[in-house]
């Protein structure tokens, strides 16, 4: 049998099509639902990118989705459309219901590497009860003046047991121990505090971000919510319109009917969401079950003293429908997941389904499924840990969270440089007094404001193991902050005690190194 004959590459080309090459290319300057059109149209169209952008306009793009987004549903085509926002002057309560979505890029300014001595703060509505007014501020301002007093004291102590090295210019090294001193201080920064961030979250995010805000209680959130929708409605900030102006001057002068054509290009308004946000409002599904279940877990619970909780709790499997009934109830009370368990266990099979069934007894045709319902997770950690290390813990996105409201039931955290400097009985009175107010005004908008940093807030994180490895060596690295350190470190230790011949898998760092105080 003969060999077959080789064939020559260049022959070989001629004999079949070329391959059609690959093209990717970004795209800059649509505006975003325009954007999110033309990629619908992928799905719906031979036409390229390219293409369908030359023939789309604003209208075009606003029939489309009112037809598809609204009418037939597809929400996926808001996935499309992302939009960027800056929020600022809003408290630090606010900014952590804003930032509450699983789906949420973003960046907030720090409490660590800034000095908020002269912050804003936020004043609720007291109506004209100026009495009110005036008690409110007094205790937001005492605050502050016991975070100004602390971060020198503890800026002295570390300067004290710190020696500067001889290559460190003194405004750095000064700079570095400040910014340690921040770290400290911030335990006394009310969640009145004003913070400033930034957002960068596609449509149906935003969508949903403003029907939830607009269902809170509070009413500062609420009028966030309304901003929100405001700001993807209206014009938009335009980064270059004071250099382009200047241009569009001397386009007039020079050439009228250029400058007339040019005006309808770069002058016309940019709204980046208007049809995507527009039907967003308060969610009464989300308002009436928190209704029910607040009132469920009063019931079940009985005024039951809270127990003692660690920092970090590693719970162990238990039915799906105990744990779909815990965690709803869990949300809207102060006790441990382990608690309010135990007491779920106690009920019959009929109770526990009213419980589930609370959280579905006023979902709508388009509402999804509230977050407690996001079960089966191998990890489920039960933290009770500082808000300002929360905070922190917060921004990790691929884990469910379920967070209980603020409150200063389970006490406060001391850092060991608050005690060491002197500043012990400042703190500790700037604590007390502001836990006083808040339970003195429980059931008001303002409770929960004057709350500092330091209390304590419980959380239920539930995840899968890549997770729990990534958030124990990310967070216990030693630049970060050692209350969040603690959280990962216990999360760490928790799951090796259970799992132990994964400890390997971990490369987490011991959080009882010494610290160089000069490395940021």
């Amino acid at each position: 049998m003969s060999e077959p004959k080789a064939v020559a590459p260049e022959t070989m080309s001629t004999t079949r099509p070329h391959a059609p090459e690959i093209e990717v290319f970004a795209v800059h300057g649509a505006d975003p639902e325009v954007l999110a059109y033309a990629m619908a149209k992928y799905s719906r169209s031979a036409l390229s990118m390219k293409e369908s952008l030359k023939e789309l306009n604003e209208q075009k793009a606003e029939k489309f989705l009112n037809t598809f987004y609204f009418q037939y549903g597809h929400r996926s085509i808001a996935d499309l459309a992302h939009v960027a926002m800056a929020i600022e002057k809003l408290s630090l309560l606010a900014a952590i219901a804003l930032v509450d979505e699983q789906r949420w890029d973003g960046q907030e300014r720090s409490t660590r590497y800034q000095d908020y001595k002269k912050a804003s703060y936020f004043v609720p509505d007291f109506g004209e009860n100026l009495d009110a007014v005036h008690t409110y501020r007094g205790e937001i301002d005492a605050l502050f003046a016991a975070y100004e007093l602390v971060s020198e004291d503890v800026f002295r102590y570390l300067c004290s047991i710190t020696p500067r090295p001889e290559d460190m210019k003194v405004e750095a090294y000064e700079r570095t121990l400040r910014a340690r001193a921040f770290d400290v201080s911030r335990y006394l920064l009310p969640l009145a505090t004003n913070t400033s961030l930034g957002q960068i979250v596609n449509a149906r995010t935003l969508e949903n971000q403003v029907s939830r805000l607009l269902s809170d209680e509070h009413g500062e959130i609420r009028h966030l919510g309304e901003l929100l929708k405001k700001a993807a409605k209206d014009p938009a900030w335009k980064v270059e319109h004071p250099r382009y102006q200047w241009f569009m001057q001397e386009l007039r002068l020079n050439n009228e009917q250029m400058w007339r054509e040019a005006q309808a290009v770069f002058e016309r308004d940019v709204k980046v969401a208007p049809t995507l946000v527009k039907y967003a409002e308060a969610n009464q599904y989300q308002m009436e079950t928190r209704k029910a279940l607040r009132q469920a877990a009063a019931e079940l619970m009985k005024n039951a003293a809270i127990e003692k909780a660690p920092l970090v709790d590693l719970l162990e499997d238990e039915p799906l429908e105990i744990e779909i009934a815990t965690t709803l109830l869990y949300e809207h009370c102060h006790y441990s997941y382990r608690q309010v368990r135990t007491a779920v266990e106690s009920l019959t099979a009929q109770q526990r389904n009213e419980i589930i069934a609370l959280g579905t007894a006023h979902r709508g045709s388009h509402d999804e499924l509230l977050r407690s319902f996001c079960a089966g997770q191998k990890f489920r950690f039960d933290t009770l840990q500082d808000i300002g290390g929360y905070r922190d813990m917060h921004r990790h996105r691929r884990c469910i969270q379920i967070g209980q409201r603020f409150t200063t039931a389970h006490g406060y955290d001391t850092p060991e440089e608050v005690v060491a400097s002197g500043a012990k009985r400042t703190y500790d009175d700037a604590m007390q007094r502001a836990a006083a107010f808040s339970v003195k005004s429980a059931g008001t908008d303002s409770a929960e404001y004057v709350i500092p940093l330091a209390y304590r807030k419980r959380t239920l994180f539930k995840m899968d193991f890549a997770e729990v490895v990534y958030i124990s060596e990310l967070r216990t690295k030693p630049e970060g902050h050692i209350s969040y350190r603690r959280v990962a470190y216990a999360m760490y230790e928790e799951t090796i005690k259970r799992y132990p011949a994964l400890a390997h898998m971990f490369r987490v760092k011991d959080i009882s190194t010494p610290v160089d105080l000069l490395k940021r």
